[in-house]
C-alpha cells in the first residue's frame, strides 16, 4: 500500500475525488507505459495534458482567475502525489510551473493573453534556455548575447542541457543585454518561437541511448523586442521569480513512493530454491530505511507547506527538497537493479504492470542526472548554506 501521513477528513475527501477522477481518466495505453518505465513520445504527454485541460486541472497551481482551479497548497501537494501514483505522465513544469506564474507577475498584458491560454491549451510546449557551456550552475556567466536594433532583438550563442527543445515550439531564454557592469545585472529575459530562423537544435544522446536534452544553437536570431519579459537588464530578477515558483514538487514523493511499491512487489518474487530477496535481512533493512526516508520527506514537505501559507520561509525550501528527494529516488533506481539482478537485460515483458527488466537498468542509468540537473548537490548545499544558515 503507498505510504500516507495522516490527513484530515476534507484532505481525505478531495483526495478521493482526485483519485477517483485519475483512475478513470489516464489512458490506459499511456499508463501502461509509464508504469513499465517506457519511453514517451510527445504525443503520449499531449494527449494527457488535454484531459487535464478538459477537466480545468492542467494549470492546477494557476489562481481561478487565469484558468486553474485555485488550489491551496496542501491540495496540490495530494494532486501531485496522486499524478505518480496514479502512473500517470510526469506534467513538465517549463510551461505551466515556471513561465506561467513569472508572466502573471512580470508579464505584459499582451503576453498574458497571448501566452497563457495557449499553455492550458496546450498549443505550446515550452522548454528553458537558462544553461550554457561554461554557465551551468554559475548561470549569471552566460554569454549568449542580444543586441537591440529598433524593435528587434538579434541573439547570437548557445544553450546546451535544453530539455526537450526537440518537442518544444517555444523557449524562454536568458541573454546577455549589457556587459559593462555585474553580470547578473546584465541580463534580460526573452520569448522565442522556435521556428525562428537561426535557431538549431541538436539532440544530445545521454548513457541510457535517450536524447532527452539537446543543444541550441542561436545565429543572428531576430525577436520582436515585446517579447522581452520585465524591463531589459531584469532578467535576473525575473529569473530568481520563475525558479521560487519550482519548490515543493521538486522531491517527486509520489514518484517514489510508487517505485517502493514496485521494488517490495520485485523483492518479494520467489526464487527457485522458494527464498526470496526481501527475506533477506540487509536487503529488507535497506527497503525499510528508504520507506522511513520517503516518510521524513513528506512530513518535512507538509511542515514547509504549512509555513509558506503562514507567509513564513527563507527560500532553502526547494534545495533542501531536491537533495533528499532525489538521494531517495536514486537509491530506489539502484535497489531496483538490484532486485531484478542478472535479468537486468532482459528484453521479454514480465511481471503485471508489463515491466521489461532492461528498462530499469536504463533508468538506473539516467537517474545518475538526478543529483546534478537544476542545481548539483554542491550547489544546493551552498544554497541551504547561504539562506537557511546565513553563511
Amino acid at each position: 500500500m503507498p505510504l500516507q501521513l495522516p490527513w484530515g477528513a476534507q484532505d481525505a475527501a478531495f483526495r478521493a475525488e482526485v483519485r477517483s477522477f485519475l483512475q478513470a481518466a489516464v489512458p490506459a495505453d499511456i499508463r501502461a507505459k509509464v508504469l513499465a518505465h517506457a519511453v514517451l513520445e510527445k504525443g503520449d504527454y499531449v494527449r494527457w495534458y488535454k484531459v487535464l485541460s478538459a477537466k480545468g486541472w492542467l494549470g492546477w497551481t494557476w489562481p481561478k482567475e487565469r484558468g486553474g482551479p485555485g488550489w491551496d497548497a496542501r491540495q496540490i501537494h495530494i494532486f501531485e502525489e496522486e499524478l505518480w501514483l496514479a502512473g500517470a505522465p510526469e506534467v513538465y513544469a517549463f510551461g505551466l510551473r515556471m513561465l506561467a506564474p513569472v508572466l502573471m507577475a512580470h508579464g505584459s498584458e499582451a503576453q498574458k493573453r497571448e501566452h497563457l491560454p495557449r499553455i492550458l491549451s496546450c498549443e505550446d510546449w515550452w522548454c528553458q534556455g537558462y544553461s550554457e557551456p561554461g554557465a551551468g550552475s554559475d548561470l549569471a556567466s552566460l554569454r549568449t548575447s542580444a543586441r537591440i536594433e529598433g524593435d528587434t532583438i538579434i541573439i547570437n550563442g548557445q544553450k546546451t542541457w535544453t530539455t526537450y527543445a526537440h518537442f518544444a515550439n517555444r523557449m524562454f531564454c536568458l541573454v546577455r543585454t549589457d556587459s559593462s557592469g555585474k553580470a547578473q545585472e546584465g541580463i534580460s529575459f526573452v520569448l522565442l518561437d522556435m521556428a525562428t530562423p537561426g535557431i538549431t537544435v541538436r539532440p544530445i544522446e545521454l548513457v541510457d541511448g535517450e536524447c532527452e536534452v539537446n543543444e541550441v544553437f542561436f545565429d543572428e536570431v531576430r525577436v520582436p523586442l515585446a517579447n522581452m519579459v520585465g524591463p531589459m537588464n531584469a532578467g535576473w530578477t525575473v529569473a530568481k521569480a520563475l525558479l521560487s515558483h519550482e519548490r515543493f514538487n521538486v522531491g517527486k514523493i509520489g514518484r517514489s513512493k510508487r517505485e517502493l511499491d514496485l521494488l517490495k512487489r520485485l523483492a518479494a518474487r520467489p526464487r527457485a530454491d522458494g527464498t526470496s530477496l526481501l527475506g533477506e535481512s540487509s536487503f529488507a533493512r535497506q527497503i525499510a530505511q528508504v520507506e522511513v526516508d520517503i516518510l521524513a520527506l513528506e512530513a518535512t514537505v507538509l511542515r514547509l507547506v504549512a509555513a509558506v501559507k503562514r507567509g513564513q520561509g527563507n527560500g532553502a525550501e526547494a534545495s533542501v527538497l531536491k537533495l533528499h528527494g532525489t538521494a531517495v529516488a536514486q537509491r530506489i533506481s539502484g535497489l531496483l537493479a538490484d532486485a531484478v539482478g542478472e535479468e537486468i537485460n532482459g528484453q521479454e515483458a514480465w511481471t503485471e504492470d508489463g515491466l521489461v527488466p532492461s528498462a530499469l537498468g536504463m533508468q538506473h542509468l539516467n537517474w545518475r542526472k538526478l543529483t546534478i540537473y537544476g542545481g548539483s548537490d554542491e550547489v544546493q548545499r551552498n544554497l541551504v548554506a547561504k539562506l537557511a544558515l546565513g553563511l
